[in-house]
């Protein structure tokens, strides 16, 4: 399936596309996309797998897949399906989901609905954090086809929007990752099968629904197609949200934001589980394939451009500690060797003059990777082991006592 679905407007053009209406109501986003179309299952399927179209969250799992993954005979035994729209967001570097239902709530629903009916009238919840309920209430309220869509508030903290911590708030437990012996596909909230799609995953879902694979590809690079929704901080900017095609080059990016990557030492790509890519490297574009060399991913489309100016290694350290106060606290690698790590980066960037500390910090982070029952140590590890790599002048610095760099 190539063509376009079904719509009874013009698609939108350029890379301005789940932003385009020019408000946020119902009425504003039925004149700008038209009406959803009828959901049936294997059109839908068909038009995500053609699309390429990739899960928005930070896992980047082929949505389509997610679809496929429900097992059938659970749908003919009469098992209710549960849908979650998850905009937990519990990165602090991250603000695009809540803009995104803060200006195109309506696409969310529609993305949550489409899905939901695809897999014969399912449960559906959306989890949301509390800074954007109002708008999200506001905007079911205005639609009798989503009177039955929860929503429920997300807790706020790092972890709360992994999949099985997600869960486990739903069914009213502490919001942190769970031992999960089943896929949550098979058995999810309530022993139920469960699909959980990130915010805006739903939202270019219900562009597809309605354009088609093809119009969706019509934008982005065959490795990344589409466009996706980035947060850009840097430069001492205010952190901003936009929308650009897949593969666009970092440097274009900062550009895009009003932010100059001359003034950069280096791009955090991903958020605080995310790696550093070094300025020199400004060219490289915003998906898999090419961050694959610098231990990156596109993530949930975070980008932090480190000034040139301020010392990279305090910023490292700030937020080593603030990751190892945000972990769930149920398993000894996180909650012994992550605080050992910061205490050591700390001590790094204090500018303790001590040649083991890189080592040590090198042999906590291969102590940690791989022993965490959710990952989690794993990508505080990524991250800190980046931040040796593309900083490594800066760790000499400290080490010689002649970093001048402000460390405010």
């Amino acid at each position: 399936m190539t063509g376009a679905v079904a719509s009874s407007v013009t698609a939108p053009v350029g890379t301005t596309r789940l932003t385009s209406a020019p408000a946020a109501d119902f009425a504003t986003h039925l004149a700008t996309f038209g009406p959803l179309p009828t959901s049936n299952p294997a059109v839908l399927l068909s038009a995500l797998h053609d699309s390429g179209l990739e899960g928005r969250g930070g896992g980047a799992f082929p949505a389509w897949r997610k679809l496929a993954a429900v097992p059938g005979r659970e749908r003919a035994r009469g098992r209710r399906v549960v849908v979650i729209g998850n905009a937990a967001e519990g990165e602090p570097l991250s603000s695009k989901d809540a803009t995104l239902l803060t200006v195109a709530p309506h696409l969310v629903i529609d993305g949550l609905l489409a899905v939901a009916e695809s897999l014969n009238g399912t449960a559906t919840y959306l989890y949301v954090r509390s800074s954007v309920l109002g708008a999200v209430s506001r905007a079911l309220g205005e639609r009798r086809d989503a009177r039955k869509i929860e929503l429920r508030e997300a807790a706020d903290s790092f972890v709360s929007g992994e999949a099985s911590a997600v869960v486990s708030a739903l069914a009213g437990r502490r919001p942190v990752p769970q031992d999960r012996p089943f896929l949550l596909t098979e058995s999810g909230l309530a022993g139920r099968p469960t699909l959980l799609h990130n915010v805006e995953t739903l939202a270019h879902i219900a562009l597809i629904a309605r354009f088609g694979p093809a119009w969706f590809r019509s934008r982005g690079t065959a490795s990344d197609p589409g466009t996706r929704l980035v947060t850009v901080t840097g430069g001492g900017r205010p952190s901003t949200v936009i929308e650009i095609g897949g593969g666009a080059g970092l440097n274009d990016v900062f550009r895009f934001a009003g932010i100059d990557p001359a003034g950069l030492s280096g791009v955090l790509v991903g958020g605080f589980h995310g790696a550093w890519v070094p300025a020199s490297a400004g060219n490289v574009r915003l998906d898999r394939e090419d961050l694959a060399r610098f231990g990156a991913t596109p993530g949930a489309g975070i980008l932090m451009g480190q000034d040139a100016r301020h010392c990279p290694l305090t910023v490292a350290s700030a937020i080593a500690t603030y990751l190892a106060g945000e972990t769930a606290g149920q398993c000894g690698p996180c909650v012994n060797g992550l605080s050992a790590m910061a205490s050591v980066l700390s001590r790094l960037a204090r500018g303790e003059r001590d040649p083991s500390l890189p080592a040590e910090l090198r042999r906590l982070a291969d102590l940690v990777t791989g022993r965490g029952s959710c990952h989690y140590p794993d990508g505080t590890a990524r991250f800190v082991l980046s931040t040796l790599t593309v900083f490594d002048a800066d760790v000499r610095a400290h080490l010689a006592g002649t970093c001048r760099k402000e460390h405010s």
